[in-house]
């Protein structure tokens, strides 16, 4: 990767850009046609960039990251019970359980009584792995191996798996589809392929982005961060995972026809019982 940006810089090809986020931008497509990770990219802030702290976030940083989540409520869009008694829920991100497992719950419990689910992930982008294991959880009637995640430094894995407990009726046994769209991302996809490998849901949709690097973020000068992945995903039943190829659906439909697909697939199941 330094060697293309420094040849491309060599040749004078950056020297016209005197917009920042244009410049991260190029820089952002310039990395990922080398190293093809999705999850690579460069930032830019026209504000000055802090230093990045050592140790726990300050109190205010953590205050300031709950009042966000509250103002978007945890990224929870809708929940509601459509036609012949089927839960829908959508949300485009997973948040920290820690702040949110508080609305996940909420969410969750006003499923408890569904004859069948749709989880609506065709805008998700990803997060925290630890909201995918608590979501999860609700799904199955026993502990269950989500995912793996081997980290390159130090060499170590660090398992996912269904929790002992979370508040609530479970919706084990009943019928999970989960909605994907291209734009379905990261741990988004990790979502998705689990419930897949473990035969737990039906993916409509389309195929999904193909990202499963986290990362972590380093401070290059004043107004420019990298995300540089450092660890990858790695599945118990498969043994590898979706980065570059993304998540095929079971049924493959346009991602606005998702929706009305999984209806019909879930009325289909449920008078078939």
């Amino acid at each position: 990767m330094e060697d293309a940006v420094r040849a491309r810089q060599k040749k004078g090809e950056y020297d016209s850009i005197s917009d920042g986020d244009d410049f991260a931008k190029k820089l952002t497509e310039n990395f990922q046609e080398v190293s093809h990770d999705k999850h690579l990219h460069v930032n830019f802030s026209a504000a000055r960039m802090p230093e990045a702290p050592s140790g726990p976030p300050p109190a205010d940083a953590v205050a300031q990251y709950h009042k966000e989540m509250e103002r978007v409520n945890c990224g929870f869009n809708k929940v509601e019970i459509l036609s012949g008694n089927v839960g829908y829920l959508k949300f485009d991100f997973f948040a920290d359980p820690d702040v949110c497992g508080p609305t996940a719950v909420a969410a969750m419990n006003f499923l408890a009584n569904v004859d069948a689910i749709i989880f609506d992930l065709r805008e998700n982008g990803g997060g925290d792995p630890k909201m995918i294991a608590f979501i999860s959880t609700y799904l199955f009637d026993k502990r269950t191996h989500l995912n793996d995640l081997w980290t390159r430094k130090g060499d170590s894995t660090d398992q996912y798996w269904t929790l002992p407990y979370v508040p609530g009726k479970h919706l084990d046994g009943k019928p999970a589809f989960v909605l994907t769209s291209k734009d379905t991302f990261s741990g988004a996809e990790e979502f998705t392929y689990n419930l897949k490998n473990l035969k737990r849901a039906t993916i409509v949709g389309e195929t999904t982005g193909g990202g499963a690097h986290p990362v972590s973020g380093h401070r290059i000068d004043d107004h420019f961060m990298i995300g540089v992945p450092f660890a990858r995903a790695i599945n118990p039943i498969s043994k590898t995972n979706w980065e570059g190829t993304g998540v095929d659906p079971d049924v493959k439909v346009p991602a606005p026809d998702a929706l009305a697909t999984a209806q019909k697939l879930a009325a289909e199941k449920l008078s078939s019982k």
